[in-house]
């Protein structure tokens, strides 16, 4: 386990405190958002439109839920590192992960440069999919002109 300094410690111990409360405000969250979805469900006396419209906020509350929890999850992660002294060290390379980025963002496991290199790497990806698709659409719509 490496050597941490006092000012590091300091530091350490205040983001467990950040975190924490994070993690208290984002599970009364949770709990309020489920208690309305609850209370919202009754259908009576609604049109079609209306119930569309329901059925488009619970979609919505769907995919925040779903970013909440991961969230969530994410901070826990990010506690037990704390506690196992892995925390504030890149999982891709192995650095020291700078204070800032940690007080922007207390739950990141990567360096700023190892998250710009998997960021571009992602955007690489989604083109060279993109690209596939749009090559797989070309080639369709000419067997498809052939065929009639």
């Amino acid at each position: 386990m490496p050597k941490t300094s006092a000012s590091r410690k300091k530091f350490l111990a205040k983001v467990r405190q950040r975190l924490e409360q994070l993690k208290e405000k984002l599970r009364l969250e949770m709990d309020s958002a489920l208690r309305a979805e609850r209370e919202g469900s009754k259908d009576e006396g609604m049109d079609t439109y209306d119930l569309a419209s329901e059925e488009r906020d619970r979609e919505i509350s769907f995919i925040l839920t779903d970013r909440e929890r991961n969230k969530f999850t994410a901070i826990e992660d990010a506690l037990e590192r704390l506690s196992d002294g892995s925390y504030g060290v890149c999982e891709a390379c192995g650095l020291e992960i700078g204070e800032e980025r940690l007080e922007a963002l207390p739950f990141t496991r990567l360096c700023r440069d190892c998250q710009q290199d998997q960021e571009r790497e992602a955007r690489t990806q989604r083109r060279m999919e993109e690209d596939r698709t749009a090559y797989r659409k070309l080639g369709s719509s000419e067997n498809e002109e052939e065929n009639s």
